[in-house]
């Protein structure tokens, strides 16, 4: 039976990095992963170029059952301490949108800085390899099973990520682990992912499949009310972009988005204020303030209204109309689920964790990191710095030899 220090099961982002983190520390790692492909999360990652951090990340930036849990892990590891690390590795990247970074070349780049770390700290990696059980050994330490023998460790860290993009080997190994050892899993959804709608209420929105505008988007109430003004996509199932794949994480079933789309501007009292000026057709004048596609298909069940000259409106069909495109309240049937959302919501209940460590607060050498945790960042970058953030609280917590456990 092969012995190490450490086991850290799940090379994606945070498994990577903590175990370089530990490796570096002089811990003898062991990094596991079923998947056949290093990290391919982090490769399909922002178009291929990965978004690997936002500058601008702060905890309400994530959601949790246990709000304030991240904010003790992203205080002490930052995005400007990725950066940094970018930087050494001398990794072009460039700033795309609201704090976004992303590298200039390939997100390989990442993968690679992040075998680099590895290599520096003589961490040992078993790739593919599956993880059969974990079990407590007499010791205090764990006994794994693995398709390459048994292996002795005094600390485990979880780090195999959620159920999103299953084609690219996600599964809920993490869960079932955590449950094996007591902790509570919070209800699990699919995370920034498009929003479906039912079929016959879409057919009317369908020829507008591939048309891409701002739009002001609002889900939830209270604590767990979001909005977003981003770009909205229409679909032919529904709804996508940045702006919907924000507000899915915190839309729930059965209950309605809210859609501006025409953020900045009052409909109602520019077309009035045209009335005075203006002897254009309804629908015309409407397409100079939308586009067109959306202008016409909008007004497609009231021609008659489309036609009339814009004088011969009545202000209060006016106002109804720009109620509408400018509240419109819709109730989605669900997401494209797990095998399009970037990541998934919910997960090891944080409240069983220590914030410092990422530890188990019931079963000592135990750790859980990154995505499989209860805590979800928003879309731009978040979920990466999380996973760094994370791994490094792990990583730094982990215990070398001399110190005991």
């Amino acid at each position: 039976m092969q012995t190490f220090d450490a086991v850290v099961i799940g090379a994606g982002a945070a498994g990577l990095f903590c175990a370089g983190v530990a490796g570096q520390r002089g811990l003898n790692v062991l990094l596991i992963d079923h998947s056949e492909k290093v990290a391919e999360k982090i490769r399909i990652s922002g178009g291929g170029r990965c978004n690997f951090t936002n500058r601008e990340t702060a905890p309400q930036n994530f959601i949790s059952a246990n709000p304030h849990f991240c904010r003790s892990a992203l205080a002490r590891y930052t995005a400007q301490d990725f950066i940094a690390l970018v930087q050494r590795h001398r990794i072009a990247f460039h700033e795309k949108h609201k704090g976004q970074l992303f590298c200039d070349e390939s997100s390989d780049q990442i993968i690679d800085l992040l075998l680099r770390e590895c290599d520096t700290g003589g961490v040992t990696r078993w790739q593919p390899c599956t993880v059969h059980e974990v079990r407590r050994s007499g010791g205090g330490g764990f006994e794994l099973a693995t398709d390459r023998g048994p292996v002795a460790a005094r600390q485990v860290v979880i780090a195999t990520g959620g159920l999103s993009i299953p084609k690219i080997g996600a599964s809920d190994f993490g869960y079932r682990i955590a449950r094996q050892f007591g902790h509570r899993i919070i209800e699990t959804r699919p995370a920034l992912a498009p929003l479906t709608f039912d079929a016959a209420g879409w057919a009317p929105f369908v020829a507008l499949a591939g048309l891409s505008l701002e739009a002001r988007v609002e889900a939830g109430s209270g604590k767990a009310r979001g909005e977003f003004l981003e770009d909205l996509l229409f679909t032919h199932r529904g709804l996508s972009g940045p702006a919907i794949l924000q507000i899915s994480t915190f839309w729930r079933p059965g209950t309605p988005i809210r859609l501006d789309l025409a953020p900045g501007t009052e409909l109602a009292a520019v077309l009035i204020e045209a009335k005075k000026s203006s002897r254009r057709q309804l629908g015309n004048e409407l397409a100079e303030l939308l586009p067109r596609r959306l202008a016409e298909t909008w007004l497609a069940p009231q021609p008659e209204l489309a036609q009339r000259a814009l004088p011969e409106v009545r202000d209060r069909d006016l106002e109804q109309l720009a109620a509408g495109l400018q509240r419109w309240e819709l109730v989605p049937s669900g997401t494209e689920g797990y095998r399009k959302a970037e990541v998934t919501a919910g997960g090891v209940d944080t409240r069983g964790l220590s914030s410092q460590t990422m530890q188990s607060q019931s079963v000592s050498g135990l750790y859980f990191i990154g995505e499989v945790v209860d805590v979800t960042g928003w879309l731009g970058g978040y979920n990466f710095q999380w996973a760094w953030a994370s791994a490094a609280a792990c990583g730094r917590a982990l215990t070398p030899p001399e110190s005991g456990h």
